[in-house]
């Protein structure tokens, strides 16, 4: 008789407490996003110790929980913050802005908290994983990471860094490595420092996990296609709609998406955005998510201050 053994992924445990990282810049989101946020991660979530702002201003009426900190003069650029350009994201990982001897989550503000996310946490391998959305064909693998190193990282998964999971103690080579690059004269001219996705994917390649799309998604990439039919055949599909329902984080990354369009349309809209990629503002399509996003958004009196 054949003896079935059940293979166990050692994983680590859910931390007692730990970090929130929210950053803004320019004049696009303000205190009323960011309390927003903080809000409503503080009503999901029981083991979150703080709350640090990055910015490169002072908010008026910033939620009393929140612990602002200064975007650093190096990130602090055009370069960095202008021309739809996040690299001034990569400022959490430099060394003394977060508590080392905590873990974080990086969450953009455009992203919508449905419940807990601190799980987020359980689909780290160790201590050093990073954790975020899978953003290109090549899947974060074994697979992906024999392709790195055998062309010596001029192939690579790629990630979408609107929600993050990471150590700070680990990482803060990201943030050196960065601005070791651009004093050389070699940014943008080195290939993964197109944009602070690449960038943290290329660093980080050996330890870095997907989101599963049961507890994350990408409002484009997931509900949006090519054709409006194709958006109603998926969601037909039952373990689909099953795991949809199950969502905790659904981030609003695309401009023509922004919580002020999406809570204003009329039922049965068509949208498409600047990919092709249609939008169905029914129930039909986007199930319970067309409501939540509604109700989510229904008081946004957003400060911009």
């Amino acid at each position: 008789m054949c003896e079935i053994k059940e293979k166990v992924l050692k994983r680590t445990e859910p931390p007692k407490k730990w970090q929130c990282v929210l950053t803004c810049w320019g004049t696009k989101y303000g205190s009323g996003d960011i309390n927003k946020l903080i809000t409503k991660i503080a009503e999901n979530n029981h083991h979150v110790a703080r709350f640090v702002v990055i910015s490169d201003r002072v908010h008026k009426k910033l939620d009393p929980r929140a612990e602002p900190v200064a975007l650093p003069d190096v990130f602090n650029k055009p370069e960095f913050t202008t021309g739809g350009q996040c690299h001034a994201k990569l400022s959490m990982f430099q060394k003394g802005l977060l508590k080392k001897d905590m873990p974080a989550i990086y969450i953009d503000l455009d992203t919508a908290i449905l419940g807990p996310v601190e799980q987020a946490f359980d689909f780290r391998k160790d201590e050093k994983s990073i954790v975020m959305f899978q953003s290109a064909v090549l899947p974060f693998s074994a697979f992906a990471r024999m392709l790195f190193r055998l062309t010596k990282g001029k192939r690579y998964a790629r990630g979408n860094s609107s929600f993050v999971v990471f150590h700070p103690k680990y990482w803060t080579e990201i943030a050196d490595k960065f601005l070791a690059i651009y004093e050389a004269g070699e940014f943008r001219k080195f290939r993964p420092t197109i944009s602070d996705e690449r960038y943290i994917s290329w660093v980080a390649q050996d330890d870095m996990i997907a989101l599963p799309n049961s507890f994350a998604v990408k409002f484009p990439t997931e509900y949006m296609q090519h054709h409006a039919v194709l958006s109603y055949a998926k969601a037909c599909i039952p373990w689909v709609r099953r795991r949809r329902e199950k969502l905790s984080v659904v981030t609003l990354c695309s401009l023509e998406l922004k919580p002020e369009k999406l809570v204003g349309l009329l039922p049965n809209t068509h949208m498409s955005d600047s990919k092709g990629r249609v939008l169905v503002w029914n129930d039909f399509v986007l199930g319970g998510l067309r409501k939540k996003l509604i109700q989510y958004y229904a008081h946004d009196t957003s400060e911009k201050a």
